[in-house]
């Protein structure tokens, strides 16, 4: 996508690779929208710090960020020995892994990083084959919200109201996004629409980054608070209801994505709005078989007590919002149950929640 900086466009990935230095290359997402900046991350470690700290979010981003790291640490190694490669492999893998435990994008991506590297004769060929495996997961990513696009497209009609929840753009995948990708494949066929975007406590990714995504992108929208949706729902003001994934399960339809995501489809449900999660096949995980075995992640509970913004002045700042000898609770995502959603696009088409595990050939999925 295209990022205007003082006052002229340039294309951008969100997550790329510099071989000179092995480093891994992000958008700072932490600082928008007040600043854009790209980092570049020295090692694997670094990486998965990046992961964990969210200096880059969202499922496919942190997928290829992981595909990424795993072909980095892979070419830190130094030596000929096959036994202790494969040892180190794992530890890169583990510490990897370990960043982000809801989204199953990163181990994936990672898994098939691992597969195409076991075609290596030797320690120099697997190092290659890693970084070529990693470069094939990040062009696939965008392959497939560019197709995800094209199927969600017909969703949107002229002059409706849609909701978004956290961001699930082209900032959370290498480019285009998931939930944003018909978004911006309707923008690209002349139909007007409006977008509600969700702010998406407590980091606050609606308001920040998919607000900013619409606002660089040209289409009409407003940030409302999380708890406004149901009011506009009940007077008829929104129309369709779009989000994307970090884990779907390919056995249930059952969906994880950023807290407050149930909410939004037990309101959805109740008013007679359809409700799509959009998701490329890496999102898809074909071995769980209950929702609530995915894990969630509990982060800090200084997200919930306080707020990261920009004064006057143009300082960015953390403040404390709540009472000050409170603590707090933050579970990362939550699951919604697959009776509350319509449908799954996804960049072979769009699938009934329960059609997933009977299209799994379609869709990557076992064959068993």
């Amino acid at each position: 996508m295209n990022v205007t900086i003082r006052g002229r466009p340039r294309p951008y990935r969100t997550v790329g690779f510099d071989r000179k230095c092995n480093g891994v290359r992000l958008i700072e997402q932490r600082l928008l929208p007040h600043e854009f900046r790209t980092v570049l991350t020295p090692d694997h470690t670094a990486t998965a710090a990046a992961i964990r700290d969210m200096i880059v979010r969202g499922a496919g981003a942190i997928g290829a960020t992981a595909a990424y790291g795993l072909a980095q640490g892979v070419r830190e190694f130094r030596g000929a020995s096959l036994v202790r490669f494969d040892r180190h492999v794992e530890r890169v893998f583990r510490t990897l892994k370990e960043a982000r435990p809801t989204a199953v994008d990163p181990v994936n991506a990672m898994v098939q990083v691992r597969a195409a590297m076991a075609a290596g004769a030797n320690v120099p060929e697997r190092q290659a084959l890693a970084l070529e495996a990693a470069e094939r997961f990040a062009d696939e990513d965008v392959a497939h919200c560019r197709a995800i696009g094209e199927h969600g497209a017909p969703l949107i009609r002229a002059g409706m109201r849609v909701l978004t929840h956290c961001n699930a753009g082209w900032l959370a995948f290498v480019d285009i996004g998931s939930a944003t990708a018909p978004l911006y494949a309707a923008q690209a066929a002349g139909r007007n629409f409006h977008v509600f975007c969700d702010e998406t406590r407590p980091r606050c990714q609606g308001a920040s980054l998919t607000a900013w995504e619409l606002a660089q992108q040209g289409i009409s929208h407003e940030v409302i608070a999380d708890n406004a949706a149901g009011h506009l729902m009940q007077r008829g003001e929104i129309d369709l209801v779009i989000v994307g994934s970090d884990r779907i399960l390919g056995r249930t339809g059952d969906a994880a994505n950023k807290i407050g995501t149930y909410t939004k489809a037990v309101l959805a449900k109740h008013h007679g709005i359809p409700f799509y999660v959009a998701i490329p096949l890496s999102t898809i995980d074909w071995d769980l078989t209950r929702g609530s075995d995915i894990p969630i992640e509990e982060r800090s509970a200084e997200e919930v007590l306080g707020a990261w913004g920009v004064t006057a002045r143009g300082r960015r700042e953390h403040v404390r919002i709540a009472n000050p000898t409170s603590g707090a609770r933050n579970p990362g995502f939550d699951v919604t149950p697959a009776p509350l959603i319509t449908g799954i696009i996804t960049p072979a088409g769009i699938f009934r929640p329960g059609g997933l595990w009977r299209s799994r050939a379609r869709l990557g999925g076992p064959i068993r």
